[in-house]
């Protein structure tokens, strides 16, 4: 049985240089074949229209020749009447007007045919064979008819005189469109063929256009090929400078695939970190259950002590997996918490009060420079979650100087809120991986103050998710200062303008 990859591979790959080449050429076919009809029947109708002209004209002639006569046409009266010296010269030698009438075309064109009839319909004079029978006309008329291999032009009228107003004969003339028949073929194979130079020069065109224009495709096609090999590869979409759409589809291609191979590594560091912090508390209980299940079932101080740092490790494990759900929600704001909007500063100072109250032995200050309301777009509990995360963290490590310092300010289309502390620091090597996952400056003191290393990570996380950033400056010694920076809703600024 055919398995799908089998289908896949015997799929035909339709390269879409050959695709662009293919819709350039048949673009430029359709565009050039209606182009080429409307010039191809213009011509040729011209043509037709001067072949008309020419029969009308010697059927006007012919007719002008033998409508003074008074009776009934005959071959006799023909024959004088149609004189090819009298066609050239009048009796005083001066070229006649029946010649500028085109009578003489008319008489000697090979393709042309005159004939006249008398009123039994008896043939007078024809200057050719005759290819369409007689029929009586009672007007006249020009038009196309069906002839041997081709339509041919038929021009007939009776010949009427002028003299008794009565009908004399008849006259018909078919033109036999040769030259029109000999242009038109001749039209049409130089159409057909520049119409096909055409097709294959604007095929072979796009094709050139489309490799150079779609060579990055080229580019990401073999750097997605060998990213899909090995997630960890570091290839990436070499840098455009084209400045158009496929050079921005590049620069986008490499910072996601950027992105993605962060995920990959942050994602296998968490696995790696949540496993070890685990590890230990589990460890931890099941090192006392074990004590406790060989001798200390009756021993009441080693029954309490163990049952004590099992609760201890147990609530370690629920605060941690706590913290990873918010962290896992932190990465999900953009999706689930669009649309919400907060008054910062209602929010700040009610943290700011609450933590005077949990720490009286500290000492907080707040610095508010807003003279209004501000709304920032954050949910109301994410960023109170996130200044407790970071206040929580200053009261961690202000040791010697408890003073925690609180700052609100902004700018046109950005506010800011800063947390200093005076406690420890963080050094120059550790302030870029405070925001790592259970990344820890001091693992052991971290481990004794009850952090599990994920706090700054979901601050961190919750900002972005709300378009905003959070910086860091902090020196040994001398304390840190965080900084969240929000953009202010459009309408706030609107407002402020106004």
């Amino acid at each position: 049985m055919k398995t799908q990859n089998d289908s896949k591979k015997t799929e035909y790959r339709f390269s879409l240089k050959v695709k662009w080449a293919l819709g350039t050429a048949l673009g430029a076919l359709l565009i050039f074949a209606g182009l080429t009809f409307v010039l191809f029947q213009t011509f040729t109708q011209d043509l037709l229209a001067q072949e008309r002209q020419n029969v009308n004209q010697s059927l006007v002639a012919v007719d002008q020749r033998l409508n003074d006569r008074s009776t009934v046409l005959t071959k006799k009266q023909l024959d004088a009447a149609i004189q090819p010296d009298d066609l050239i010269h009048g009796a005083d030698k001066t070229p006649s007007k029946i010649y500028n009438s085109s009578i003489t075309k008319g008489l000697s064109a090979s393709d042309m045919i005159v004939r006249v009839y008398d009123l039994d319909g008896k043939l007078l004079f024809s200057t050719g064979k005759q290819s369409i029978n007689f029929t009586a006309s009672t007007k006249k008329s020009v038009k196309l008819v069906k002839g041997g291999s081709h339509k041919i032009l038929l021009g007939k009228m009776p010949i009427i005189s002028t003299k008794t107003d009565s009908k004399i004969g008849y006259l018909q003339v078919e033109n036999k469109l040769t030259k029109y028949y000999h242009s038109f073929n001749r039209l049409l194979l130089i159409s057909g063929l520049v119409l096909i130079l055409v097709v294959i020069a604007s095929g072979m065109l796009g094709y050139i256009l489309s490799y150079f224009l779609l060579r990055p495709i080229d580019d990401i096609h073999d750097t997605l090929t060998a990213i899909s090999a090995d997630p960890t590869d570091n290839r990436r979409v070499p840098k455009l400078h084209r400045h158009d759409e496929l050079s921005d589809l590049g620069a986008m291609f490499n910072e996601m695939l950027d992105r993605t191979q962060r995920y990959i590594e942050q994602q296998s560091q968490f696995v790696e970190d949540v496993s070890h912090e685990l590890r230990t508390p589990v460890a931890i209980i099941q090192g006392h259950m074990e004590m406790l299940n060989r001798w200390g079932k009756d021993d009441p101080k080693i029954l309490s002590e163990s049952l004590d740092a099992s609760l201890k490790e147990t609530k370690r494990m629920q605060d941690l997996v706590q913290e990873m759900l918010d962290l896992s929600r932190a990465e999900q704001v953009e999706i689930n918490f669009r649309d919400e909007k907060t008054d910062v500063g209602k929010v700040v100072h009610q943290v700011f009060n609450n933590f005077q109250m949990i720490h009286p032995d500290f000492t907080f200050v707040l610095d508010d420079d807003l003279k209004e309301t501000v709304i920032v777009p954050i949910y109301r509990d994410h960023f109170e979650q996130v200044l407790i995360i970071l206040c929580d963290n200053a009261v961690k490590y202000s040791v010697k100087r408890k003073e925690i310092h609180l700052s609100l300010s902004r700018t046109l289309n950005q506010v800011e809120v800063g947390i200093q502390d005076f406690g420890e620091g963080i050094s120059q090597v550790d302030m870029g991986k405070v925001f790592n996952r259970f990344y820890r400056v001091d693992k052991a003191r971290s481990r004794k103050k009850g952090g599990n290393g994920l706090g700054l990570s979901i601050a961190k996380r919750l900002v972005e998710g709300y378009h905003g950033s959070i910086t860091l400056e902090s020196s040994v010694g001398y304390g840190s200062l965080f900084k969240i920076t929000l953009p202010v809703v459009k309408e706030d600024i609107k407002s402020l303008a106004d």
